[in-house]
């Protein structure tokens, strides 16, 4: 990266950036929601919580810093890239390979694209970490094959959900297009964030037996109120080609859901070592803008999205919704079990120091 910020910027023409955004607004987020993909990388920190020492603290910081740190890495080798061509001969398969090959420094490009090609490997195998501990939790619980769940005792690590998940993304990348991939990615990496940052509201708002049913009442219409306006403007963007009176009702409405949400609704959670700020705006503008995007993603991936969201929940209702309270139960059991062993100890240990007392 640092080879191609420095060379490629003693190749810059300023005059590439004269019709800047040729696109439009239109075409910078039907781009932004292609690369979505980009960022499923960082939610896979928080899959390491059991193999760092002090997760409350540093995965926060390791979540924030990354993200901080690639949104500016893509940033400069994007400039980077629309200064040494202009935007209509940049090659999509091979950006910069063809950039320092047209600027004539056709030796840069033998280390552009070894350097990709290091770095295509670091990122498939960042992924395969983060995706066996996914599917090691879902195993646990019973939802997927119990082989997934197996752990190796010398490394500490899901050794055969590696190994699968490894075997599978192979066989995926290579029969599917890298347009179907990261569109349905992008699509299931916004839903999936947009999810979280609901999940995250409720969590603070709402907590069993102790929330009233006035809070509980009012933080479902205004949780309603921001989803549906979110929708609403993802949808008007989609449809209308010009105007901006929609977005005014839209937003509006979602701007006092959220607004209502802050002042009369009290918080039921507070977290005990880190926690979101500016809660409730910065879930709520995430559920917003995550929407937004969507509306930006044509409708065959969709298509695709929606059959494949059909199959997973077919699979959910009928095998890992019970499954996974027959693990519930089996786990209150030993529970229970437990403490039932505990208290004969401690029972037992009372009894023999009155026997010697006696």
């Amino acid at each position: 990266m640092v080879f191609i910020l420095v060379v490629g910027l003693t190749k810059a023409n300023l005059a590439n950036y004269s019709n800047f955004a040729p696109y439009g607004i239109h075409g910078v987020l039907k781009a932004s929601a292609m690369l979505f993909f980009a960022y499923v990388g960082f939610d896979g920190m928080s899959t390491l919580g059991e193999e760092i020492k002090n997760p409350g603290r540093d995965i926060p910081i390791g979540l924030i810093g990354s993200t901080l740190t690639i949104i500016t890495i893509y940033c400069l080798l994007a400039a980077t890239l629309c200064l040494m061509q202009p935007y209509n001969q940049i090659d999509t398969d091979a950006p910069f390979t063809i950039a320092f090959q047209g600027v004539g420094m056709n030796w840069a490009k033998y280390i552009v694209a070894f350097g990709a090609l290091k770095c295509m490997t670091t990122v498939l195998l960042a992924n395969i970490i983060s995706q066996s501990r996914y599917f090691t939790h879902i195993a646990r619980t019973h939802m997927a094959p119990p082989i997934l769940a197996v752990i190796n005792e010398k490394t500490g690590t899901p050794v055969n959900a590696t190994v699968i998940m490894t075997v599978a993304n192979s066989v995926v990348a290579f029969f599917t297009s890298l347009n179907v991939l990261s569109s349905l990615l992008s699509i299931s990496t916004l839903v999936i964030f947009s999810l979280v940052a609901i999940a995250l509201i409720v969590r603070r708002y709402y907590v069993t037996d102790e929330t009233s049913n006035a809070d509980r009442s009012k933080l479902i219409v205004f949780l309603a109120l921001i989803i549906l306006s979110s929708i609403s403007s993802a949808i008007y963007w989609a449809v209308s080609e010009n105007g901006w009176i929609g977005y005014i009702v839209t937003v509006g409405v979602w701007f006092l859901a959220t607004l209502g949400l802050k002042l009369t609704v009290k918080e039921a959670r507070k977290p005990k070592n880190w926690g979101v700020p500016l809660i409730p705006w910065l879930p709520s503008a995430s559920v917003a803008i995550n929407v937004f995007i969507l509306g930006s993603i044509d409708a065959a991936s969709f298509v695709r999205f929606s059959v494949w969201t059909v199959f997973l929940l077919t699979y959910y209702v009928l095998v890992g919704l019970h499954a996974s309270y027959d693990a519930a139960k089996e786990t209150r059991r030993e529970v229970g079990e437990a403490q039932i062993t505990n208290m004969e100890a401690v029972v037992a240990s009372n009894t023999e120091v009155e026997n010697t007392r006696s």
